[in-house]
């Protein structure tokens, strides 16, 4: 059987929850906050888009889409992440299906485009580049990147969900 890229059902939640805290786990720059992040987004219903990865009827990853602010008020925007594959299944290919996944439902939104903060060497792959001077304050200027969607090239801070921050 394939792989099966879905949107997330009520029934996944806590498989969602122990995948990513596996996956985060190993990871030096992770909070270890992570999966409780996902349940935070969910339950204050902040979830703008979260899919899933299924291989046999298991599921093996997700990738999370969260609204994002821009500071001159414009709409559109969305924060990528946290995306978790489970460890036994990482390096397959399956976290870059997932990102691909969410962006084409972005792109089918009209989203004026997407924001991290992440690895630019392998975010750059997806089309997100380093935007250090929109970068908001307190996130580390170095892996802020932006992809423009809608918009040709970005001219706005756009930060993240404030549960990012543990405030709503």
């Amino acid at each position: 059987m394939s792989l099966v890229i879905r949107p997330e059902r009520p029934a996944d939640q806590a498989a969602i929850h122990d995948i990513t805290r596996r996956a985060f786990a190993p990871m030096d720059y992770a909070d270890g906050n992570e999966q409780d992040l996902i349940d935070r987004f969910r339950a204050a219903g902040a979830l703008a888009l979260s899919l899933v990865a299924e291989q046999d009827g298991a599921l093996v990853g997700q990738v999370t889409f969260t609204e994002a602010l821009a500071v001159d008020g414009s709409p559109g925007w969305y924060t990528l992440g946290p995306v978790a594959v489970e460890p036994d299944w990482q390096g397959q290919h399956i976290g870059s299906r997932l990102i691909e996944a969410g962006l084409a439902a972005l792109r089918k939104r009209e989203a004026a485009g997407c924001v991290l903060t992440g690895d630019p060497a392998y975010y750059s792959r997806f089309g997100f580049r380093p935007y250090p001077d929109l970068c908001p304050e307190g996130e580390p200027a170095a892996y802020y990147q932006i992809l423009p969607l809608r918009v040709a090239d970005p001219d706005s801070v756009v930060g993240f969900h404030p549960l990012f921050y543990g405030t709503y």
